[in-house]
Formats: C-alpha cells, sequence, structure tokens
C-alpha cells in the first residue's frame, strides 16, 4: 500500500498548523508591542520603576580672571533601601552582609547607637552630639518599658526639664485646659521637655537601664535570630536603630549607610550579591586652593528646615551654604534639581535608569578677588604675625587686610591670619575650634578696630571742607593740647613731648601731630566729625555680601565732648580693616563711596549668559574740592618719601603711594599697629588697609603694605600702569 498521500498530507497539516501559530504569535506581539504598547509600558512602569530626585551641582565659583576657586567632584555613597531586597529575604541577613563588608573594606559606616560594638556592652552616649542625644531619647521613648521608667525617674529629677516658660506663655497654653485639668491627679511628666543635653551614660544607668537590657529589647523588636552572636546582633541593631528613627519621624534626614565610599568598593556592591544595597553619585564641593577660606565660606546639611526654605524648593537632605560666598550667593549657585526614573527588576536589582526632568547645575559665580594677589596678602601677613610671634613669644596675635580697587569698591583681596584650609575644615575643626589665635575669626570683617592716627586723613578733609581751618593756616603745637575750659592736669600730650611746631594740614598728617587734629576735632565739634565719618563709610554697612561687624563711631560719655580724640582715632569709635580701606578709596578717588562687594559677575552654568553683575555705584558722593585733595593725598606722600616716618621700607615700592600709620592703645601697655596706603599716587587704583594685634606701632606693616602693592603692580596686567622711572631695578 503506498503511504506518500498519507504522508504528504501530515506534512501540510503540520506546517499549517506551525504557521497559524507563528501568526497568532505575530499578531500578540503586533498587539503587545504597536497597538497596546503605551498601555502596556504605563502598566510596566507601575510595577517596576519609581522616581528619584536627583540633587543638581552647585555652581563653581571663580576668581575675577576666571581661575576656578571652587568646583565639584564626583563622590560615592552607599545606602540601605529595603524596597530592593527581593521577596523573602531576611533584612537582618542582608544588613550583616553588607555591614561586614564595610567592615573588611575599612569604609566607615553611620551608626549612632550608643552601644559599644562588642560585650560587655556599654553605653556611649557621651560620645554624642546634643542632637544625637535626642534622637536616642526619642527612640527609647518609643519603647513602652523605658517610657515608663524614664517617667518614674523624671517625676522625683525635675531637674533634668528645660527651664519652664514664661508666666504668659504657660497661661497662653493652659487657657483652653484650665477648666479640664484636676489637680488632684498627679500628671506625667512632659517628656518632650525633658533637656536630652543632660543625657549621659551615667544618668541612664541611674534611671535604671543596662546596656544588656538595651540590647536584648534591640533583638526582640528587630527579630534578631537568636543564634546571632552579640557582636553581629549589634552591627544588625546599628543600621536598624538608624532606620527605625526615620520609622518614627525622630530624625527626617535620609538615612546614608556610608559616604564618600570609592569606586573600587562601589565594583563590589554592583555583582548584585548585596540586596538592598545601593550606591548613589552626587557631588561634593572640591576647592581648588587652600586661600580665601573666611571669604569663600562652607556648605553644609539645613540646620532648622523651615517653612521658607521648604517653599523655596529645599528638601532637609539638601546641601546650603552656611557662611561666605557659598551662603551670600546661594540663589545662584543651588541649581535646580532633576527627577531620574529607575527602573527595577523582580529581584531588586536596578535595571536602567533614564532622567524625567535633566537637573541643572547651578550658576557660576565670579568674584572680584584677585586670587594671585590673594595669596601674596595671605602669605605676607602670615610671614608678618610668625615674625613677631617668634620674637615676643606669642600665640594668638592676629592680623587682616583688605585690599580695594579705587572707583569701583571691587574686593581684590581679603585676609584674616591665622586662616584655616577648606579642604580639611572637618578633621581640623576640633583643633582650630581651640585655638586661642581664633583662626575661624574673619577679622577682615567682623573685627573692628580702633584706628588710632589713621583717621588723620578724614579728620583734615572734614575741618578743611566744613570750613573750621584752610590749607594754608598753621597751628603751633607745644607737645600738648589742653581742652579750653580745662585745667592744665587735663591736657592730653602729642606723641611728641617737644612738640612739632607750627603745622599746617599737609605737615601735620605727615608728621602725625596729635595736637593740630585735636584741635580740628573741637573746632568741629562730634557731630560734624561723624557725619564726614559717616559719609566715607566709617561705623556704616560696606555692601559687602558675606556679613560683617558695622563697627562704631565715637559718642560722648559722662557729658564730655570726644571730639577731640576721636579726630586722631583714639576715642571709642572701632572700625573693621575693610572699612578702612573703603574710606581711603573713597578719599582718593574724590569722595566717591562705593560699596564694597564680592561679586563681579554670575553667569549660566554653560557661560553663555551674564546673570547679574556686582553693582559699582556710588553710595554717596562727598564734595571734596581738588584743594583739600591734593593737600590730604601730599601729605600722605610725605610719610613714605623724603624721610618720612615710613620712608625707608617704602623706597622698595615699585610706584609712589601714600600712607598713614596708626598706634591704638588697648589697654595697658599693649597696642594694636594700622596701616592705611593707596597707590599709584598720581592716579590711586588700589586702597590697602591692615591691623596686627599686639603690635608696637603701625609703622610695622610698612614692609607688609610695601610687599601687597608690589604683588599688585608687578603683574603683568598691571605693569604697564607704572610709569619706567618708578620701577625698582
Amino acid at each position: 500500500m503506498n503511504q506518500r498521500p498519507t504522508q504528504f498530507t501530515r506534512f501540510h497539516v503540520m506546517s499549517a498548523l506551525a504557521l497559524a501559530a507563528l501568526g497568532v504569535y505575530l499578531v500578540v506581539l503586533f498587539n503587545i508591542q504597536v497597538v497596546h504598547h503605551e498601555d502596556y509600558l504605563a502598566l510596566s512602569n507601575q510595577t517596576i520603576t519609581r522616581v528619584e530626585n536627583v540633587t543638581a551641582s552647585r555652581g563653581i565659583i571663580t576668581d575675577r580672571s576666571g581661575q576656578t576657586l571652587v568646583s565639584n567632584q564626583y563622590a560615592y555613597s552607599l545606602t540601605f533601601d529595603t524596597s530592593l531586597l527581593k521577596s523573602g529575604t531576611n533584612q537582618n541577613d542582608a544588613i550583616l552582609r553588607l555591614v561586614q563588608l564595610c567592615r573588611d573594606q575599612n569604609v566607615e559606616w553611620d551608626d549612632n547607637l550608643p552601644l559599644s560594638y562588642s560585650t560587655p556592652f556599654t553605653f556611649t552616649v557621651d560620645g554624642l552630639t546634643n542632637t544625637q542625644k535626642g534622637h536616642f531619647f526619642g527612640f527609647l521613648r518609643s519603647l513602652k518599658p523605658a517610657q515608663d521608667m524614664i517617667e518614674n525617674f523624671v517625676k522625683s529629677h525635675p531637674e533634668l526639664m528645660k527651664p519652664a516658660k514664661t508666666d504668659d506663655a504657660a497661661q497662653a497654653e493652659g487657657e483652653n485646659t484650665a477648666d479640664t485639668d484636676d489637680a488632684s491627679t498627679p500628671k506625667a511628666p512632659d517628656l518632650d521637655n525633658f533637656d536630652t543635653a543632660q543625657l549621659t551614660s551615667a544618668l541612664l544607668v541611674q534611671m535604671g537601664f543596662t546596656p544588656e537590657q538595651i540590647m536584648d529589647w534591640l533583638r526582640d523588636d528587630f527579630k534578631i535570630d537568636a543564634d546571632c552572636t552579640d557582636t553581629d546582633a549589634r552591627l544588625i541593631a546599628g543600621v536598624r536603630y538608624e532606620l527605625q528613627l526615620r520609622k518614627l519621624g525622630v530624625n527626617n534626614n535620609p538615612y546614608t549607610l556610608a559616604e564618600n565610599v570609592d569606586v573600587a568598593f562601589c565594583s563590589l556592591i554592583s555583582d548584585g550579591e548585596f540586596q538592598g544595597a545601593k550606591v548613589s553619585r552626587s557631588s561634593t564641593r572640591a576647592y581648588e586652593t587652600t586661600y580665601a577660606a573666611h571669604v569663600l565660606g562652607l556648605v553644609g546639611s539645613i540646620s532648622d528646615y523651615t517653612d521658607e526654605l521648604k517653599e523655596q524648593g529645599y528638601k532637609r537632605s539638601d546641601t546650603i551654604g552656611i557662611s561666605g560666598a557659598e551662603a551670600a550667593f546661594e540663589e545662584y549657585l543651588r541649581g535646580s534639581d532633576g527627577k531620574r526614573v529607575t527602573s527595577v527588576n523582580s529581584d531588586g536589582k536596578i535595571t536602567g535608569e533614564y532622567y524625567k526632568v535633566e537637573p541643572r547645575s547651578g550658576y557660576t559665580v565670579e568674584l572680584t578677588l584677585d586670587l594671585d594677589l590673594q595669596q601674596s596678602v595671605e602669605d605676607t601677613l602670615a610671614a608678618k604675625v610668625d615674625q613677631l610671634n617668634k620674637k615676643d613669644g606669642l600665640t594668638s596675635r592676629g592680623a587682616a587686610a583688605a585690599v580695594i580697587k579705587v572707583g569701583t569698591g571691587e574686593i581684590l583681596a581679603l585676609a584674616s591670619c591665622p586662616t584655616y584650609d577648606l579642604s580639611t575644615y572637618g578633621q581640623d575643626f576640633t583643633e582650630l575650634s581651640a585655638d586661642p589665635a581664633k583662626p575661624f575669626q574673619n577679622r577682615a570683617t567682623s573685627t573692628p578696630y580702633a584706628p588710632g592716627s589713621t583717621l588723620k586723613p578724614a579728620t583734615a578733609v572734614a575741618a578743611l571742607e566744613s570750613g573750621v581751618t584752610t590749607t594754608t593756616e598753621t597751628i603751633f603745637d607745644p607737645g600738648y593740647w589742653k581742652y579750653p575750659s580745662a585745667t592744665w592736669e587735663n591736657q592730653t600730650n602729642c606723641w611728641k613731648r617737644s612738640g612739632h611746631g607750627r603745622m599746617n594740614v599737609t605737615s601735620a598728617i605727615t608728621n602725625s601731630c596729635n595736637t593740630y587734629f585735636m584741635e580740628m576735632g573741637y573746632r568741629m565739634g562730634l557731630d560734624t566729625l561723624n557725619e564726614y565719618y559717616s559719609a566715607f563709610g566709617l561705623g556704616k554697612p560696606t555692601g559687602i555680601e558675606i556679613g560683617e561687624n558695622t563697627g562704631s563711631q565715637a559718642v560722648n560719655e559722662n557729658g564730655q565732648d570726644q571730639a577731640p580724640w576721636a579726630a586722631f582715632g583714639q576715642a571709642n569709635q572701632e572700625y573693621t580693616p575693610l572699612q578702612l580701606a573703603n574710606y581711603i578709596a573713597t578719599l582718593v578717588s574724590g569722595g566717591k563711596h562705593c560699596p564694597a562687594h564680592l561679586l563681579k559677575s554670575v553667569k549660566s552654568y554653560d557661560n553663555s549668559e551674564i546673570i547679574a553683575t556686582g553693582s559699582t555705584e556710588p553710595l554717596n558722593t562727598m564734595n571734596i574740592s581738588d584743594s583739600t585733595l591734593q593737600a590730604v593725598k601730599k601729605g600722605m606722600l610725605g610719610y613714605t618719601t623724603n624721610g618720612g616716618s615710613v620712608a625707608v621700607p617704602f623706597q622698595n615700592c615699585v610706584v609712589s603711594a601714600g600712607a598713614k600709620t596708626g598706634t591704638a592703645q588697648i589697654g595697658g601697655s599693649m597696642k594694636n599697629g594700622v596701616f592705611v596706603a593707596f597707590a599709584p599716587y598720581d592716579d590711586p587704583e588700589i586702597a590697602v588697609a591692615l591691623v596686627l594685634e599686639k603690635a608696637d606701632a603701625g609703622a610695622v606693616l610698612a614692609s607688609t603694605a610695601v610687599d601687597i602693592i608690589n604683588a599688585y603692580f608687578s603683574r603683568e596686567d598691571t605693569a604697564s600702569i607704572v610709569p619706567e622711572n618708578q620701577l625698582i631695578p
């Protein structure tokens, strides 16, 4: 019997069935990928994706020529995310595996549970910050047995509570409860008012707690296996404790297990063997210079999350500028966060990422600072302080300097000594905080000093422009000045006890004659004197963006006229080095009082657009006549030439300059040295102010001022303005 037709039929049937199955598959595939693509994609996204916030990189900070001062560097952080665990995975096992890896790789992880890592367990609460103590106390209160023990102890120790509120506040709070409270019923202590700063290891023991008891509670609450060793249980409990704080709302900051982990460690995590582990990339501040620390400032976490910050789009976990330029120009530097969609498979492993909203980096902030000049100023200032400290055996002496561009108010250099390195701020903080020289103190802007005789040029302008003297009038100095209505015992000696003889305004500046200026102060009175000082910006805000001490003008005390003493800087007035520099810049510009400022410009992150510029518009303009200006400037020139007090060090100055010293009494025999200068003489471009604490006299700063002036005018971009005959061979 012939079987070929039957076999042929079977072949066609099977082929038809195969083609039909293929057709159905293609139809289904087409339906999924084309017809219902969006529907299935949406369903897929609902089940395997999540949206994460991506913090934008902060803008960079540069000096006036574009040299980078502060930038960013990538950093990697490790988090433990329970949502990434496979179904059925034991959370404690995953934590232990991850923490053991950190320990083996010498990676420090965040664990603030105040229990020692090994047995016998001990409390370590004494090493916590006050905030961390508050977190631990809040956690203890969440444990019912612990809460009862705390309440019973606090009832008999009311001294542990914070000071009671004022009667008005207490009354306001109690208005709604006065009718319902039963005075006969003892009230439970308000543990919200417990002063957690007093929490110590000894106090926990007094309350009845033991480390072993706390550990047993943690084992129970966190369901740590009984077979787990005490050491391993403690490792697990540390991470579970941090996670629990967030669940309870005790600590609302995101929990990062480890920060600044290296790439090699990240590669160990990426193999998928450590469930729940996630490595995130972020940026941290990178400091391209060790100079200008007081100007640049710091970034940090938000310490007080206000409604205002929330409205501005900040999250509790955000980094924010907290001092210096970082804080002053926060609105430009912060950038705009993005949104990232992360895909996760059924095993909890990240399979893909894409940006839903691209983050925008912060803008570039260009400061008025000249980095090369800033470096020279800090170095020469530190050298002078070190020299005198070795000579006098002092450790707490400080100094400050300010250099301002005449006619614009741009701050070219602003230095305080001693200073610190922003890149090692965290690790150096404890040591620096204990330094008696106070390196964190921005002396240039925040420390007012008695100006001494550096105020005499301002007094001269005031006397001439108010009309109480002329450029030709001479005053005889017998070596002292006596208030007309006072007895001879109240006379004030000039620094030159033998007297200067007859002085006009110019020679009085050159010779720093106290008698002349006391007479001028007496003639004007304090109100007129302070009016002119205010016009120079003394005792007033300078305009600097990073914050400052505005100093104070002289005031009459006990009915005594202070004008004669204020006129030569020896009354009760105090001004900052920045104010002194800006006053000199105002004077030599002919009275153009510009705001002292640090912002040169703000550029978009791609440098394609200028967003903002610093203001150079005058705050006020003084009417300084040309004759007054020349008489005062000539007096300051005489100080640096022709046998003047600081003529010798100024022989080394590459340009002709005017200057004035000041020696301010600060108690007993102690003095501060003060120095102001401008250069070049004919067409002033920069004004300089220096203060050296516990110095013999302001003249000791003359060589330092010369070094600063030379550093500025010896550069390629400024050398062209120096006449050849003024260059020192």
